[in-house]
């Protein structure tokens, strides 16, 4: 695919260098260049399968939860337990489960998850995490008590100093296991347990991964990304369409939604960055509008993601990208034929590059 060269175009943002810190933070507007993605790849361990053999560092304070959005709440747990291992001189780490949980109770239930394991991972590294235990999740292990969790998983096979949770977690069958049994075991065993509190935003609402899918689903992409702390992304490889776009002008990257969470169907003002080694953008971020639905106007038998990337002339096929929504223009709607699809197309990315140009405005008077 290669789409469409308008003839204004406008100098493309460069996003800046993150930092390295258990600090971290993301902000509404930072990214993460390709050489920085490495970087943190480099620096996370990933330790599948907690005890199978693995040798790591042992001695570790842990974050533990499943971490699905990486939203400010669980960035302020990771954060706890990295200025822990700082202050200890102890490695940063975290426990999370994979498949997630709720896909295991209800395998045949609609796709909900914010952040697939490649995104949790990226965004895990950001904060500053030198390993990451993956604990594969099945109802075999869901069947294991609390206090087995504890002793042959934290202890036995990770062996970790300290552990840090939020106020509600639980764990083990029948979620038996509490920050009080934590407590209670920590004392018998000798380790450390801190319990985190509510993590409340500006608007004094508790940052929680369930209201940030409402919102989603509600199309509310930037009061999600109040609660995530970033805009919302769909990442994902780009696959061969029917070209239908290319021949009214407005030509398409298009990938599969996976797992994700459904969010509102409709159109969208979008940021787009490539991933990986082969990132078709060079780093760049780069504007566009996009289509997540059915297209009711032509039919497709599965929702997808449509994104027409501005002034842009690059052969994206089979080619990895982060889609980040940024604001829902309208809801999706059935046209007359392609004219009227064409016409409305070009409103909507005449909306899209406004609202896209104002949230610029609004960065760069924060950054002064």
């Amino acid at each position: 695919m290669r789409p469409h060269t308008a003839a204004r175009c406008p100098p493309q943002r460069r996003r800046p260098e993150p930092r390295l810190s258990c600090r971290g933070g993301s902000g509404y507007f930072r990214g993460r260049p390709l050489a920085a993605q490495r970087i943190y790849r480099a620096v996370l361990r990933i330790i599948r399968h907690p005890g199978s053999g693995s040798a790591h560092p042992r001695g570790a304070v842990l974050a533990m939860g499943n971490f699905d959005g990486l939203h400010q709440g669980h960035a302020a747990l990771i954060k706890a337990a990295c200025a822990r291992a700082q202050a200890t001189g102890k490695p940063a780490g975290v426990l999370t489960f994979e498949p997630h949980p709720r896909s295991v109770f209800m395998p045949q239930g609609e796709p909900f998850r914010l952040t697939p394991f490649r995104v949790k991972e990226r965004e895990i590294a950001r904060l500053g995490v030198e390993l990451l235990f993956v604990q594969h999740f099945d109802l075999e292990f869901a069947h294991r008590s609390a206090e087995y969790f504890v002793e042959e998983v934290m202890l036995g096979a990770i062996g970790l100093s300290h552990i840090v949770v939020g106020h509600d977690c639980t764990f083990g069958n029948r979620r038996r296991g509490t920050p009080e049994l934590l407590r209670e075991m920590a004392a018998r065993h000798g380790f450390g347990v801190t319990i985190v509190e509510p993590v409340r935003g500006a608007d004094a609402a508790v940052y929680s991964s369930t209201h940030i899918r409402e919102l989603l689903r509600g199309g509310r992409p930037r009061d999600a990304a109040a609660q995530l702390g970033r805009f919302w992304e769909i990442d994902g490889r780009v696959m061969v369409g029917d070209r239908r776009g290319r021949t009214i002008g407005f030509p398409t990257a298009n990938l599969g939604l996976g797992e994700y969470l459904r969010p509102a169907f409709g159109v969208y003002a979008v940021r787009v960055s490539g991933d990986g080694p082969d990132d078709p953008l060079g780093g760049r971020t780069v504007d566009g509008v996009a289509n997540i639905g059915l297209r009711p106007t032509v039919g497709t038998p599965e929702p997808r993601l449509e994104a027409h990337l501005f002034d842009t002339d690059t052969d994206l096929y089979g080619r990895h990208l982060r889609v980040s929504l940024i604001e829902f223009i309208r809801p999706e709607k059935k046209f007359a034929g392609l004219d009227e699809l064409k016409a409305q197309i070009a409103a909507d990315a005449a909306k899209a590059r406004e609202i896209l140009a104002d949230l610029s405005s609004q960065a760069s008077e924060q950054e002064r």
